[in-house]
Formats: C-alpha cells, structure tokens, sequence
C-alpha cells in the first residue's frame, strides 16, 4: 500500500493486513483473530524483559467468557528478539513454542511463521505464533501450565526483546477446513483508532473491511474481532483483521486494488496507527 499512496502509506499498508508471560515466566491467529500473553503467563509473579511485574490473571469462572456460538478463541503473539541473540538461540525459543501443543492439550490449533510483510508496518517484530483454543477457559489452561510458564519462559527469557499480544473470537473452522494443512499467507492488521472517532466512524471501517472479501477475488480468508487479550500486550491496538492469501501474488493484486484503496480513504481520518505482519502457515 505505501507504494500505493503517499505520506499515509502507513496507515494503507494497515489494511494490506503471547508472550511476555512467555517472558515474565511464559510463551509469551478462515477468519480473524489474535493473541496475547504475558509475564502472568509465566506464573504468578514473574518480571518481564522490562522488569515489570506481572498481574496474575484471575482464573475465576466469573471472568471466564463462554465462546459465542460458531467462533473460536484466537491468541496472536509477535516476539522481537535481541540483537545479541544468535538464529540457533532464537531457533531454540521456536522449538520450545512448537513443543507446546503436545503438552498442553487445550491448544487446539498452532501455526507460527517470519513476517515477511513488504509495508514496513510492523514496529520491529519478526517471529509470529498463531494459537487457538476452544474458548477463554482454555487459554486460562495453557497461560499457568508449566509447560508454558517454566520451560518455555526458561527458553525465551534470555532472548526476547519485546512481545505483542492479540486474543480475539475468530471463526471456528469446519471439520474440512481444520484438516486442510495447505500453505497460507497470513496478513494481519491490527488497529487503533483515535480518541476522538465516533462509534459510527468505526463501524463504518469495519464494515468496509468486512467487504473487501466480496470485491476481490485474491481474498481466500477473512475475519475480524475486538481485542480481549487480559494480559495487556495489546499495545493499545483494539482491532484485530486477519487477511488470508494462497500466494504472494495475491497480496500483491490486494494491496494497490481499488476496493482496497478506496477503503483506506475510509479509514483514514479516524485512524490513529496500524501494525501490520504477514506471515506463511501450513505445509
């Protein structure tokens, strides 16, 4: 999109759309979502990278939220790494995250991939894991297993320079959808809109984006959802859009299409910043 457009690239690029606790002592995404974690993943009371201390998170049935019907619980979390840290050390960060799903069983989907997105749009982070579980009571499974918030935090502590976590209602998949393993490109934009929009300003862009589906071909996925990570990685973003593409050429007919373009001009105006990673998934 920023070849697109001129100084509000950035927010174009938007639309070409866990962890800390990972950190803090833990680990720390056809239809949107996102995830998110924490130090409280980690466990109780673990520092991050930033030596903040975390919030355990109440695991009260009160504060666990039932799936709405048809959807799924999506945790997105982006992991930059530092400098220092050599691509064996971060190799073994993602082999320690990939080991999860058989430890943990309310994971129900995993896919992880290097952002490769071409905008420019996603502040630094390179390595992002798309988690999904059956609903909030899963994640409050997974975030205190010890498997996530001992040895996994052991592997990404020395390493992890800063974390981005997403949760969202994403669509849950069909038996066919969920067996198919094919590779995908995964455009993820993330959204915060100014303080001053207007909830009918905002509604308008997501019912914009939620059409795009239907005027270009190229999208082979969509979804969508608010942010209701409680882990507070979000980075103030409050929307979620997942993208779906079966190949580079296919983002590349998104981005400077005129559906989309026309879109942006909708967003703009109400747009305070987009982070935005594209990541490959499956086989």
């Amino acid at each position: 999109m920023r070849n697109s457009i001129t100084n509000s690239l950035s927010i174009v690029s938007l639309i070409g759309v866990t962890a800390l606790a990972f950190v803090a002592g833990c680990d720390a995404k056809n239809e949107p979502v996102v995830e998110s974690e924490q130090a409280a993943e980690a466990g109780a009371n673990v520092n991050e990278s930033s030596d903040e201390s975390e919030t355990p998170i109440s695991s009260t049935e009160s504060d666990v939220a039932a799936a709405p019907e048809g959807k799924v619980l999506r945790h997105a979390v982006f992991f930059s790494f530092k400098e220092e840290s050599t691509e064996e050390e971060v190799q073994g960060v993602v082999d320690a995250f990939q080991s999860l799903p058989a430890k943990i069983d309310a994971i129900q989907d995993f896919a992880w991939g290097i952002n490769n997105s071409p905008e420019g749009l996603d502040d630094g982070f390179t390595h992002c894991f798309f988690l999904t579980f059956k609903d909030q009571a899963g994640l409050q499974q997974y975030i205190p297993h010890p498997a996530h918030s001992g040895e996994f935090a052991d592997a990404l502590r020395p390493h992890m320079k800063e974390v981005f976590v997403v949760d969202y209602w994403g669509t849950a998949p069909s038996e066919e959808e969920a067996s198919d393993k094919k590779r995908q490109l995964k455009h993820a934009v993330f959204l915060k809109f100014k303080d001053d929009a207007d909830t009918a300003a905002i509604k308008t862009v997501e019912e914009g984006f939620a059409a795009l589906p239907s005027k270009i071909d190229s999208i082979k996925g969509f979804e969508w959802g608010l942010n209701n990570s409680p882990e507070g990685k979000n980075d103030d973003f409050t929307h979620a859009f997942m993208v779906t593409f079966d190949s580079e050429d296919g983002r590349k007919e998104y981005l400077p299409h005129p559906d989309h373009l026309a879109f942006v001009e909708v967003l703009k105006p109400v747009l305070d910043k987009v982070r935005v990673l594209d990541f490959w998934i499956g086989e």
